[in-house]
């Protein structure tokens, strides 16, 4: 039994507590279905398809499109979105894709479309009926976001979309797309749209299919004169880049919680055959080294449980822009996910190298977690970006009350020949600069240093 701990944070609620262990039952009555005859990605479609038309049944996926209290659709909740793909990730890989893709598939809309872009399309993805997908990588924009070449060009009362998109999960099975193209408002990010395409427009095709180490649907897109209209265009043109983002900032705290599940899978099974293990007279969980791995991969796991239902407690609590929260929850749970794994292989011995034991599934399954939804690498841009942002942000406000203060202040304060300099040098360039360092003993020259503290504020 996986450790059910983390359900009494105070971060958590009682009626999530419900949802895992309704999760978990589901889980356990389907798991013989949710693994394929081979490791091809068709074969893995045919599982995803047959996983979404049984989660539909079962009420799951409205929890992804936003549902509650047995509607369909509503406001997200991340916490939710994260305790479904926690545990499903501990039962399968694709199970928890399945649910994911239904969920980012649709965000956008959920988070940014009309109410009739919502109930055109929430409802059937809810009950199983249709599949979701979010196209926005391209084989030269990926990271970069900003760099999409796709064009949506204006043909009358719509759009002509022209391009190609990579990397798009249940490409050839999802009956609809999200997809980001170029309407030119402005350069880079800010001349970007989204709209909805679905799977049977003219000109729009599945070009190639992408065989991965863990098997799932994924593919290339190829659009010709593809035509939407303003009805297909979620939020307004040139939003294209704040709903991308606005999409992510929810479900990439959700990726950190199926790391969360492989993570904790990976621990349970190595913590049980290091218990039946038997060697030197005893069992593998009796050596020291043993019990050092396993403290250390509880350690891991615990805080990267933390801080992903931190990151989503402020989302749905909140309400706020969780940029720096969801990065850190996925940079650090994804990181370690893949950390604790390959110490389970480790335990396993040869075991964990061997193809279909579940270390080595597992070892396969979390690699791809590092790098979609923004690699590890782009998280410590946000996180990194939100950080000197925020500085930059409290040392103009920092400089706006200074100048305040100064005017009602003696000149002879000390306060005015040290804080004032100190806290506004360079304020122009955004950077905090404690360049100066005055004693409260030279007050009386105060009269001298408060020109140079007028130099600074101008």
């Amino acid at each position: 039994m996986s450790d059910r701990s983390f359900l009494s944070w105070p971060f958590l609620e009682e009626r999530h507590a419900l949802l895992h262990d309704r999760v978990e039952a589901w889980a356990k009555a389907h798991a013989s279905m949710m693994h394929g005859e081979d490791d091809t990605g068709a074969t893995a479609g045919r599982v995803v398809r047959r996983l979404v038309a049984e989660m539909g049944k079962e009420g799951l996926l409205a929890t992804a499109t936003g549902g509650r209290d047995g509607a369909l659709t509503g406001a997200l909740d991340a916490r939710s979105l994260c305790i479904c793909r926690e545990v499903l990730a501990r039962y399968s890989g694709l199970a928890d894709f399945a649910f994911a893709m239904q969920g980012l598939g649709t965000g956008a809309i959920s988070l940014f479309g009309t109410d009739e872009q919502k109930a055109r399309y929430l409802p059937a993805v809810a009950r199983g009926e249709v599949l979701a997908a979010f196209a926005l990588s391209e084989q030269a924009a990926g990271s970069d976001v900003s760099a999409l070449a796709m064009t949506a060009t204006k043909d009358g009362d719509g759009w002509r979309l022209d391009g190609e998109k990579t990397w798009i999960s249940n490409a050839g099975i999802a009956d609809l797309y999200v997809v980001f193209a170029r309407t030119g408002e402005a350069p880079g990010a800010r001349g970007l749209s989204a709209f909805i395409v679905e799977a049977s427009a003219p000109g729009f095709a599945v070009s190639q299919t992408i065989d991965l180490i863990a098997p799932h649907p994924i593919g290339k897109l190829a659009l010709d004169g593809v035509r939407v209209t303003r009805r297909d265009m979620i939020a307004e043109g040139g939003r294209g880049f704040a709903v991308a983002m606005g999409t992510l900032d929810v479900f990439r705290t959700t990726v950190g919680a199926a790391a969360l599940g492989f993570a904790r899978r990976a621990m349970d099974e190595a913590v049980s055959h290091a218990l039946r293990r038997k060697l030197f007279g005893g069992t593998l969980s009796d050596l020291q080294l043993t019990k050092a791995k396993i403290a250390d991969m509880a350690v891991a796991i615990d805080a990267a449980a933390l801080l992903v239902y931190r990151s989503a407690w402020t989302k749905d609590v909140k309400g706020a822009r969780v940029s720096r929260e969801s990065a850190m929850a996925k940079l650090v749970a994804t990181e370690e996910a893949q950390t604790v794994i390959d110490s389970a292989v480790q335990i396993f011995g040869g075991l964990g190298v061997t193809r279909g034991n579940i270390a080595e599934t597992l070892y396969r399954e979390i690699r791809a977690l590092r790098i979609y939804e923004g690699a590890t690498e782009v998280q410590k841009v946000v996180i990194a970006g939100r950080v000197l942002a925020d500085a930059a942000s409290w040392n103009r406000e920092a400089c706006t009350q200074d100048r305040r203060i100064l005017r009602h202040t003696p000149p002879t304060s000390v306060w005015c020949i040290v804080e004032v300099p100190a806290r506004c040098q360079q304020r122009d360039r955004d950077r905090s600069a404690w360049l100066l360092s005055l004693s409260p003993d030279l007050a009386p020259a105060a009269a001298n240093h408060r020109d140079a503290a007028n130099r600074m504020l101008q």
